[in-house]
């Protein structure tokens, strides 16, 4: 469908075994869109009330780190959250839309997912370009809405939260430049066995690594970073391994007092329940799977931190 010249209208729809008030509130939550949406990485409030909110998104389109800032309308009665993007990220020229969560019974909803767009200047190619990014986001979103809120407290035990803190008696700004400057780990880590990274825009980056495990083996993973320089990178691996389905994490940098810093690696991750056997051995469960997890990420971020230590107090030397 259009409204005007150059403009589209598009929806998507799921049918949601679980009641319309969790959707919903899955939906209003923004918090939590890392953690459900494959296409999120982070998500910030600019400005928050009761019924309105801007928020700014940091996220994945056509394969490409993306970030974009939306004013939200939230009615908790209708079941509905329209949204604006007030400053979109190119080639989109214009963007909005809602969700809006109907009651089908007590423990079934329909989520409608509906968008209207424009390119700039109406060109074709970056229309079909956003086009594809809408229908590839809205499908994937709508799924990973559905399996959380059918999940529902089910799958609390596949995530795992943990963190890890050292204090270094050097500047915070030493430290951010080691966990920012991720192109150079290959040098000053001896986990990590090689390193791709892309930063198209400033503090907006693509990191592809390979990670030396204990055993010899290596694996690849692949991360969105969100730097705030110079005091937190937060991101999202977009490939993760077999054991996982979810990592998300965010190093923080701060000086409590000139030239002493405290920093820390937090992590929330989701276990693959269908691939412990498979990754652990037969008769392996879930609380193996989450202490091997917690060991494995955890003894890279303390060497991390290690190393990051290392190099603050002995300023910038490594």
């Amino acid at each position: 469908m259009s409204d005007g010249i150059g403009t589209r209208e598009v929806e998507h729809q799921a049918v949601v075994n679980a009641p319309a008030e969790i959707v919903y509130r899955l939906v209003a939550d923004v918090t939590r869109w890392p953690q459900i949406f494959p296409p999120c990485v982070h998500v910030e409030h600019v400005e928050k009330g009761p019924d309105e909110e801007v928020i700014r998104i940091w996220a994945v389109a056509n394969g490409e780190p993306r970030t974009w800032t939306s004013r939200r309308r939230l009615d908790a009665e209708a079941l509905r959250v329209d949204f604006r993007q007030e400053v979109p990220a190119r080639p989109v020229a214009a963007m909005g839309g809602a969700w809006v969560v109907e009651r089908l019974s007590d423990q079934e909803s329909r989520v409608r997912l509906l968008h209207d767009y424009r390119a700039i200047d109406d060109d074709p190619e970056s229309l079909q370009l956003i086009e594809t990014a809408v229908d590839r986001n809205s499908s994937s979103e709508l799924a990973a809405l559905k399996e959380a809120a059918e999940a529902g407290a089910a799958a609390d035990g596949t995530f795992l939260t943990f963190e890890d803190t050292v204090t270094v008696d050097g500047p915070a700004k030493l430290v951010y430049d080691f966990l920012n400057e991720a192109d150079r780990w290959t040098e000053r880590l001896p986990h990590v066995a090689g390193v791709v990274l892309t930063e198209d825009s400033p503090g907006l980056q693509t990191l592809e690594m390979d990670t030396r495990a204990k055993d010899g083996s290596v694996h690849t993973t692949k991360s969105v970073r969100v730097c705030f320089p110079s005091n937190r990178i937060v991101y999202k691996q977009l490939r993760v391994p077999p054991l996982l389905t979810l990592h998300t994490g965010v190093w923080t940098v701060v000086e409590e007092t000139v030239g002493r810093t405290v920093v820390s690696s937090r992590h929330t991750v989701r276990v693959n329940e269908a691939s412990i056997e498979a990754t652990l051995g037969a008769g392996a469960d879930l609380d193996k799977a989450r202490s091997m997890v917690r060991a494995a990420i955890g003894g890279n971020s303390a060497a991390t931190l290690g190393w990051a230590k290392q190099f603050a107090e002995s300023d910038g030397q490594g």
